[in-house]
């Protein structure tokens, strides 16, 4: 064997370890789903069956954890997103030394235990009488989800020419405009990257969300709960439809990039020769 088939070889064992680490446990998950047993494993096999997912459809406490979930998310969302512009805004126009220590209070969160963010929120909070919930919940989250937009909108933003802001400027354009209509379209990529992470780790996070939900409960927690006295295999099927549309939604997400792609090039061509042009910026409002 030479050298050359020996690398390949290695790389393609590396690959099928690599992929089989990620995805074998969700290949097992899914087809507990199907296993006519009252435990959540594919060992014995005693039979397909479809009742799981009725038995999902009829976990009212389930689907409300799943509700209070998303409506949570939706809300660190819209919190998370401009805290997390602002502050890479805020580190873009300052110098360098000032950066580096706004930089460190900034990124802070994301290396303060979970626990100890829930903790420090639910004390703080109940001075002013406000108890666990939805409302604190949201407050937890948004403290350190908003560091992870801040640092994609920053590296987004390493790209970004200023000049373009400088010459809209100069053609009359206030400093909103010129940010409406040059710096946020640039960093529309940026922003739609930051509300999906900020939301997914919203989803799935647990031990802030522990401490701060009061009454409420969240997936997470219910499922941490149902793990105590059992789980029904119930929570598979949910595993399942989770996996099955983040495939879909990655899938028609490709779909219509590459559609766009595909768009672009005939949309360059069908420009008339001899024409420019200007730039959507930078023509005077009518």
């Amino acid at each position: 064997m030479t050298s050359d088939r020996f690398t390949r070889f290695v790389m393609y064992a590396y690959l099928a370890v690599f992929f089989g680490y990620l995805f074998l446990p969700l290949i097992i998950m899914g087809a507990a789903t199907f296993n006519d047993s009252r435990f959540p494993t594919i060992s014995p096999w005693q039979g397909v069956t479809l009742k799981w997912f009725a038995a999902l459809w009829a976990d009212r406490q389930m689907w409300t954890a799943l509700w209070v979930t998303i409506v949570i998310g939706c809300l660190v969302v819209f919190i998370s997103v401009p805290i997390g512009v602002a502050a890479a805004l805020l580190l873009a126009s300052l110098h360098a030394r000032a950066r580096n220590i706004v930089y460190a209070v900034m990124i802070s969160p994301l290396l303060t235990p979970g626990v100890i963010i829930g903790i420090s929120t639910l004390v703080f909070w109940r001075r002013f009488g406000v108890s666990g919930g939805i409302f604190l919940t949201v407050l937890a989250q948004s403290s350190f989800i908003a560091a992870y937009i801040m640092l994609m909108v920053m590296a987004r933003l390493q790209r970004f020419d200023r000049s373009l802001e400088e010459a809209a400027l100069d053609l009359g354009a206030s400093h909103f405009q010129a940010f409406r209509r040059i710096t946020l379209p640039f960093l529309r990529p940026a922003l739609l990257a930051g509300a999906f992470i900020a939301f997914l780790q919203s989803f799935e996070n647990y031990n802030t969300t522990l401490f701060v939900r009061g009454l409420r409960e969240t997936l997470t927690v219910y499922i941490a709960t149902k793990v105590r006295i059992g789980v029904s295999p119930a929570v598979n099927a949910l595993g399942l439809i989770l996996i099955a549309v983040t495939v879909l939604a990655v899938v028609a997400i490709e779909v219509a990039r590459r559609r766009k792609a595909a768009a672009a090039p005939a949309a360059v061509v069908a420009e008339p020769e001899g024409e420019v042009a200007a730039p959507a910026v930078l023509r005077p409002a009518r």
